[in-house]
């Protein structure tokens, strides 16, 4: 162990020899008396042990002048311990005095002895405490520090050694050397709480050459605290860890049944256990607190807010299955919150108990996945089905009756259809069926025999779903059928529609209603492609302008004039110049304001648009092409039928065949 302290001890010597030159023995001029320079000498001596022998010329005596209260002896020429020196005790280093004397010289000399102390592993480490209490909260990340406990070493030890017992799985030291408390993996209240650990401290290396070492050990008490990250639990709940602390706890839900009518006193009594929940941070325990948050129809249900207990407020006159959920809340925190559900289901007094329609069934099936057949029912699939005549309202069928084979799972019921679960060899099985009320638990139970036949045809579910389908399918060729007889309804109301515009059109004739002579023919309707019709004239202005052509068989209504009168002599204002025009065989309308209405002039009257000049030169050169095919036109033009303007009629020529037959092209 001298090895750490050899810094000190060299600093000693070389203070001595700056006080004793560079020899390194103590020595009088006459060399009467000579000792080692220093002397090295251990603690924890026994009394009486030699620390060094003093070389002497014969004659010599030796004697200590100091000390005067000296640890050490002269034991002739022997420098001893009187008593046992202690290194942490006592001082490092000890200078003895003393005098050397030839009596038969008279000689005298000095001897100064310097004894170096050396220190001996001889004390344990120590703790500054026997026991430490530390609180850690769950949420605290790995290698994060909780708290540092060195050691201390009386003996001057530059190093220390560390263990931590027992091998914890949540905290460890960051070195052997350091004893700094981490931890290790991610804490949870609910896994552990507490944690008690104990530290040791060694003075030797640990693991190594058996040599003398003292330890040293205390304890460590790390208290897991909660911290306030989960929400209210409801009992009983499915938990499910999802990794990092994080535990979802899933509530199944409660149920109960009531009486239709019939009002409930009191708090109702729920499955499996009345509702209960409390705060998921068991160390915080926040007060909870309920409500109803959905599903309370007609306000016949009401939870109390502090137990969570369910009342009815009035009986229900409904039967049908309620689903209340309710909401648990923290009081102090309504952030951290957790839902369940409450399903009531709400039935009729029980006067009967479920009856099978058969007291016995006879079933073919053929292979797993079919559904049964009846033999005696033209081979239609079997239904069996239980009746309860406490709901007749329902034509006898119960919601809560449920269907169970007893003692075979070879079949299942599903809905009261009967199917094959598993391969089975062709036989007949004799078995029984039971309906049993959820409810009231009363039962009813029918004999079933069911015949297994390989290769008898049967109705598969993978059947019944593509029967779905191909009905879906019909109904939809169905909708589009439909769909396009509507259409095609809806194009053939243009007739009518054509109908009304010619009235429309020979409204504006005149005072006196249709003209004597107009006539209709029906193939005006054959085509849709008269888009500047009269009544088109609305819609936003945008109208073709028709043309009244004179072929032999008219393709649209035909309008003929008896008798078309002659000009009266008022004067007139014309569409198209200021002037009267009198030559034979013209015919002009004006603007409706400037006629006389005593005046019988015949005169046609059709809205005016007040077109550019390219509209106006359009309706010219379409006159010029209807005087060389020897008819009369009437241009119609885009019309504001509020503007009053008309439209020109010209005589056909003298070769025209058809003078009173006008053809009106819409």
């Amino acid at each position: 162990m001298d090895e750490f302290h050899f810094p000190v001890r060299t600093t000693f010597i070389f203070l001595l020899l700056s006080f004793h030159g560079t020899t390194t023995t103590a020595q009088t001029t006459e060399q009467l008396c000579t000792a080692p320079f220093p002397v090295e000498f251990s603690e924890n001596n026994m009394p009486g042990a030699l620390v060094t022998t003093i070389d002497t010329l014969d004659g010599v005596t030796l004697t200590i002048v100091e000390p005067l209260n000296p640890k050490f002896i002269l034991d002739e020429n022997q420098l001893k311990a009187q008593e046992v020196l202690d290194y942490e005790q006592g001082e490092k280093v000890e200078t003895i005095n003393i005098r050397c004397f030839q009596a038969a010289t008279e000689a005298e000399g000095r001897l100064t002895i310097t004894v170096l102390l050396l220190n001996v592993n001889d004390n344990s480490p120590t703790f500054s405490s026997s026991s430490y209490t530390l609180d850690v909260d769950e949420f605290t990340p790995p290698r994060s520090l909780v708290g540092a406990f060195p050691a201390q070493d009386l003996d001057l030890h530059p190093d220390l050694y560390y263990t931590l017992t027992p091998d914890s799985s949540y905290f460890s030291l960051r070195s052997s050397t350091e004893p700094d408390l981490l931890v290790h993996a991610d804490l949870d209240y609910d896994t552990v709480q507490h944690v008690n650990l104990v530290l040791t401290a060694q003075d030797t290396p640990l693991g190594g050459a058996e040599i003398p070492s003292f330890t040293a050990t205390t304890t460590i008490a790390v208290n897991i605290t909660d911290v306030d990250n989960r929400p209210p639990w409801f009992d009983p709940c499915n938990r499910h860890p999802l990794g990092g602390g994080v535990v979802v706890c899933q509530s199944p839900g409660y149920n109960t049944t009531v009486t239709l009518n019939e009002r409930v006193d009191g708090a109702m009594v729920l499955k499996p256990k009345q509702i209960i929940a409390v705060d998921g941070d068991t160390g915080i325990n926040e007060e909870v607190v309920f409500s109803l948050l959905s599903g309370n129809k007609n306000d016949i249900f009401a939870v109390e807010e502090s137990s969570g207990n369910i009342t009815m407020l009035k009986a229900a006159d409904v039967l049908e299955s309620v689903t209340l959920t309710v909401l648990a809340s923290q009081k102090n925190n309504s952030h951290q919150f957790s839902t369940t559900t409450v399903t009531i289901r709400i039935h009729v007094e029980s006067l009967h108990k479920p009856r099978f329609q058969r007291r016995s069934y006879h079933a073919v099936v053929s292979a797993v996945g079919t559904m049964a057949l009846d033999p005696t029912n033209d081979d239609m699939p079997l239904q069996i089905i239980a009746v309860d005549e406490d709901y007749n309202a329902t034509e006898g069928i119960n919601p809560y009756i449920s269907y169970s084979i007893i003692g075979n799972s070879d079949f299942n019921l599903i809905n009261g259809f009967l199917f094959m679960a598993r391969k089975v060899e062709d036989a007949t099985f004799s078995l029984q069926v039971t309906a049993t009320d959820t409810i009231t638990d009363e039962s009813d139970t029918a004999e079933l025999t069911v015949e297994v036949k390989s290769g008898v045809g049967g109705y598969r579910v993978e059947d019944m779903a593509a029967l779905g389908a191909s009905l879906a399918l019909l109904l939809f060729v169905c909708l589009l059928i439909i769909g396009l007889l509507v259409y095609r309804l809806k194009r053939g109301d243009k007739a009518s529609q054509k109908i009304f515009e010619a009235s429309r059109f020979l409204s504006t004739l005149g005072p006196g209603g249709p003209k004597e002579g107009i006539q209709f023919t029906n193939e005006a309707f054959q085509k849709d492609e008269d888009r500047g019709s009269v009544s088109s004239a609305g819609n936003g202005g945008e109208t073709s302008k028709g043309v009244w052509d004179t072929e032999e068989e008219p393709r649209v209504s035909e309008l003929k004039f008896s008798d078309l009168p002659e000009e009266n002599e008022k004067e007139v204002k014309p569409i198209l110049t200021k002037e009267r025009r009198v030559e034979d065989g013209y015919k002009s309308v004006w603007f409706k304001e400037d006629i006389d209405p005593n005046a019988m002039n015949q005169v046609v009257l059709i809205p005016d648009s007040r077109e550019e000049e390219e509209d106006e030169e359009e309706e010219k050169e379409e006159e010029e092409e209807e005087e060389e095919e020897g008819s009369l036109k009437i241009l119609v033009s885009d019309t504001d039928l509020d503007s009053g303007l008309g439209v020109k009629i010209e005589d056909p020529g003298e070769d025209s065949e058809r003078d009173e037959d006008l053809n009106i092209d819409l």
